[in-house]
């Protein structure tokens, strides 16, 4: 019985770590509740719904007050790009995708989201295919943005 228990934990860990997220919820939650300044020190975090600041409409948390602050201060340098979508899904599909909150790169001082989970019967990380053409997909998601926005 133990083992079928550490099983099912161990599902439920891969399944939730896999789980997408749109930028905004039904419950105007941004990024799933993950502290968007804290991308910037190169770790997704989880935020807290204690530590929280109202923009535009969206609840952002964060894992602390000084990042909490640091977003007050300026909240356009910490907004993930096109939107909290897909950046591959942009640049590539022109289309908007959820994202894994915890798949992210920043690039020059700014935040790009990706989508990593279950697609067509494996998983897909888009984060592989950017990076592997970068340079290109990044002009190509700046142009397709303002179309699909």
């Amino acid at each position: 019985m133990k083992k079928i228990t550490m099983h099912v934990v161990a599902l439920l860990i891969t399944q939730i770590s896999l789980a997408q997220v749109a930028p905004v919820d039904e419950n105007n939650l941004a990024v799933g509740g993950y502290d968007v300044v804290a991308y910037f020190s190169g770790k997704a975090t989880k935020g807290k719904a204690a530590v929280s600041v109202v923009h535009k409409g969206a609840t952002y948390h964060f894992s602390s007050k000084e990042n909490k602050a640091a977003f007050r201060k300026n909240p356009e340098a910490y907004l993930p790009q096109y939107g909290g979508y897909c950046a591959w899904g942009v640049a590539e599909k022109s289309s908007k995708f959820p994202v894994d909150p915890e798949t992210f790169k920043v690039l020059d001082g700014k935040l790009y989201l990706f989508f990593n989970g279950p697609f067509n019967g494996s998983t897909f990380n888009s984060l592989e295919p950017w990076n592997a053409n970068e340079a290109e997909l990044l002009t190509k998601a700046d142009n397709n943005w303002p179309k699909i926005r």
